[in-house]
């Protein structure tokens, strides 16, 4: 038995490590809104080690948050050691905003906090502790690398630091006794040995295609014509617009909640699913937004990354990244809200039936048989060619509230990092029956970011109305499934 331990990345938790560069960050963060409560302190300020304590308690259960990366020589891959230097007042930290904070101030403190890197030498993750909120409020800011999480396992994180009762207590935890690492020259006489079982491993997971179909031809030529279609939308660049230029290392965060019941109002009266709904409001707030630059919408290929969760039931609650994508063209040469949606849950719906995520997915467990070299020139040529203009993801979060130490959780807003030549990130958050949009900009692409929010409302506002009349008429449509 070998005395060290270490856990090896996938090649797509690998590839957000590849992506980073100075100026775009690649880790995944939120901004949650609490009540005080009982953790008003007498002074007036937040206790900051009641909610360090309970962070400290629930490390056990998610271990990756004290382990560190190391390398494999010459070929450079990443693996996961446990550090035996942790510290947890490293990573949970206490700040305030100048009394009274309001939202404005909560968004800079955001954007600022979020441009920072994480330090690669340390557990990539922090939870900043914000007091000073108005209306008896306090704030935690957390940023998590995007390749320890996706959208799913942040929200099962989310559920392990958090109760759905107020009455969360804090229990001891058990020291924690880090594993010793394995050396350089064992991670590389590893990798070595891995290399050489890579066509064996490459035909398992052949046969382990064959063997989950029903219908063996069927599902085969399924994947093909995914993977081709994959291949076929990622190697068009999408049309340059405002939004695609140079990012620099400086960015603007905006926010706003939307009721989930309005979203399915729209859902109900005008058909589409729910996600349909939300990227048809993104189509008319790209659309105001080009038009205010003096950009013609009418022979535009806009396209947005929408990424999809594949993990399997019994991959609840694991961390690491099990997510595929869809690339959906966005109809913004189209004025009419309703065609805009019509178009688009048409698109959606053929994505479904050509199983467009799967052929993604199948061209990530290629990317386990390559070298790490080859996928960072893959990843520089990728951010050049980027075939998209936006990334829109959408994550449903529980439903009921949520409690921090016994402070109830208000509000969360979501935070996607950018990448180059993308200068803004949506990302929305479901949770207690709103929908909560986080808006993510490069600080000199897009210096009007909040002119594009107001956009976004507008946008939902006329679908809205338009559902209202429909529904008035008596005419509801069918919807598609969500």
């Amino acid at each position: 038995m070998p005395h060290y331990a270490y856990d090896r990345l996938t090649a797509l938790d690998n590839s957000f490590l590849i992506l980073e560069k100075p100026n775009a960050y690649m880790h995944v963060a939120s901004t949650q809104v609490f009540e005080a409560g009982p953790l008003r302190r007498p002074d007036g300020g937040i206790d900051a080690d009641a909610i360090k304590a309970l962070v400290g308690a629930s490390l056990p259960q998610i271990p990756r948050y004290r382990q560190k990366l190391a390398w494999v020589p010459i070929e450079g891959r990443a693996v996961w050691v446990d550090d035996d230097r942790f510290n947890l007042d490293y990573h949970v930290r206490h700040t305030s905003l100048p009394r009274p904070g309001g939202e404005a101030e909560l968004k800079r403190l955001s954007a600022r906090v979020c441009a920072q890197h994480l330090d690669r030498e340390r557990p990539l993750w922090e939870i900043w502790i914000v007091e000073g909120l108005e209306k008896d409020r306090f704030a935690l800011i957390s940023k998590v690398h995007h390749c320890m999480v996706d959208g799913i396992s942040g929200v099962d994180l989310m559920r392990v630091l958090m109760s759905l009762s107020p009455e969360q207590s804090a229990p001891e935890a058990p020291r924690f006794m880090p594993r010793p690492p394995p050396s350089g020259l064992e991670l590389l006489r590893h990798e070595l040995l891995r290399r050489t079982r890579l066509p064996l491993a490459a035909v398992r997971d052949l046969r382990g295609f064959a063997s989950e179909a029903r219908d063996t031809r069927r599902e085969l030529s399924v994947r093909l014509r995914a993977v081709a279609e994959t291949l076929g939308a990622t190697l068009r660049s999408a049309s340059h617009t405002p939004l695609n230029r140079p990012i620099g290392p400086h960015r603007r965060v905006d926010w706003m909640p939307m009721e989930i019941a309005e979203v399915k109002t729209v859902r109900k009266a005008l058909g589409g699913s729910l996600n349909d709904v939300v990227l048809t409001t993104v189509t008319g707030a790209v659309r105001r937004f080009l038009e205010r630059r003096g950009v013609s919408t009418r022979d535009l290929d806009f396209r947005v990354m929408a990424p999809v969760s594949v993990r399997s039931a019994d991959e609840s609650g694991a961390l690491g990244n099990r997510v595929s994508a869809w690339v959906v063209p966005l109809p913004i040469d189209e004025p009419d809200p309703r065609l805009q949606l019509e178009r688009i849950a048409e698109r959606t719906a053929e994505l479904k039936d050509s199983r467009s995520a799967v052929g993604a997915e199948v061209l990530t467990q290629v990317a386990e048989w390559t070298p790490s070299n080859l996928l960072a020139l893959g990843a520089r040529n990728a951010t050049r060619l980027l075939p998209f203009n936006l990334v829109v993801t959408n994550v449903p979060g529980p439903q009921v509230p949520m409690f921090m130490a016994g402070a109830r959780m208000t509000e969360v807003y979501p935070h996607v990092p950018l990448m180059d030549n993308l200068g803004l990130g949506i990302a929305l958050l479901s949770y207690a029956g709103r929908i909560f949009w986080g808006f993510n900009a490069d600080y000199d692409v897009v210096p009007d970011l909040d002119e594009f929010v107001a956009g976004t409302r507008e946008s939902f506002a006329a679908l809205l109305e338009l559902a209202r009349r429909a529904a008035g008429r008596g005419k509801p449509r069918a919807p598609l499934e969500s």
